[in-house]
């Protein structure tokens, strides 16, 4: 049994945790729509408030923190906790914003790509370029569903590229330490992708048959979902799982290491920091808990926020 401290609860659909080095936590709450901030006390204050559904962050090379929003959620509270069940009549757009944090002021990076408006902007990681990948998992509706696809902003730029294009659902992403692999994880198919790098913003698509460029790492059986996902310093990939609650840890090689059991179903993501980044936050979406827990070994160093 792993053992796990409640850091903080009370949390409205927590997700997007970013460790800082004080000893904080950042997390989006996507229900109630805010940037959070989480102390060592597991007090919660807000730091910005973005509307729409601040979905994951990451701290960019100007110290300020970047947001995906997916533009809004549908929602249904029941029993068994917090749920989103798709778009809402009040979808307001997606788009990448920036806050800062000793101000809270938000300022709007870009709502399109190089070919369409942004629908659910989801997760994002730099490179050490300052470069921005992030992914926009889409829309669900009632009846039909947005492509999602990857996209990269260049360091410095307000454009974003289109660069993997259609993915199903594609929501983790991440960089292998020498970022030569990108990761994603896409949800409803439970699959985890590598994509080669040529450099900033640049993938060696594979031939046919593969889909979308990449080649597949790994898929569970079973109904599990795949949601977002971090690195550690083994290069293993840690991906929160969904309805199998818990993290699934998986080797470069596509193995799966271990399962590590969360109590709750909806596990949404992993990010690492404390001393040495031994610890691992895990957001608990549907009961809205933030978790830690250590870690076997150090968290892969994140650019411009670990070093």
């Amino acid at each position: 049994m792993h053992q796990f401290r409640v850091v903080a609860s009370g949390l409205r659909f927590p997700e997007g945790p970013v460790a800082l080095p004080d000893g904080t936590v950042l997390v989006v709450e996507i229900e109630r729509q805010t940037l959070s901030q989480v102390s060592t006390d597991g007090r919660v204050s807000v730091v910005a408030q973005l509307g729409g559904g601040p979905n994951g962050a990451a701290i960019g090379p100007d110290g300020r923190c970047y947001v995906c929003n997916n533009g809004g959620f549908a929602w249904r509270e029941d029993e068994n906790g917090l749920h989103s069940i798709g778009q809402p009549d009040d979808y307001s757009g997606g788009r990448i914003e920036i806050v800062a944090l000793q101000t809270g002021a938000v300022e709007r990076l870009l709502d399109r790509s190089d070919r369409h408006q942004l629908r659910g902007p989801n997760d994002l990681v730099f490179d050490r370029e300052g470069g921005l990948w992030f992914t926009d998992v889409g829309k669900n509706r009632a009846s039909d569903r947005d492509h999602g696809a990857v996209c990269y902003v260049p360091s410095g730029g307000f454009e974003a590229v289109e660069v993997i294009h259609p993915m199903v659902q594609p929501n983790g992403i991440g960089l292998s330490r020498d970022e030569k692999t990108l990761y994603i994880a896409e949800t409803i198919t439970g699959r985890v992708w590598t994509f080669d790098l040529e450099g900033p913003g640049r993938v060696a698509r594979k031939p046919y048959p593969s889909p979308n460029g990449g080649a597949l790492l790994v898929g569970l059986p079973g109904y599990q979902l795949f949601d977002s996902l971090a690195l550690d310093s083994a290069g293993n990939i840690c991906v929160a799982t969904l309805h199998n609650g818990g993290i699934t840890v998986i080797s470069p090689e596509g193995n799966v290491i271990r399962h590590i059991e969360v109590a709750d179903p909806v596990t949404t993501n992993i990010c690492f920091g404390g001393p040495e980044l031994r610890t691992a936050f895990i957001t608990c979406s549907s009961s809205g808990k933030l978790l830690a827990m250590e870690w076997p070994c150090p968290g892969l160093p994140l650019n411009w926020l670990n070093k």
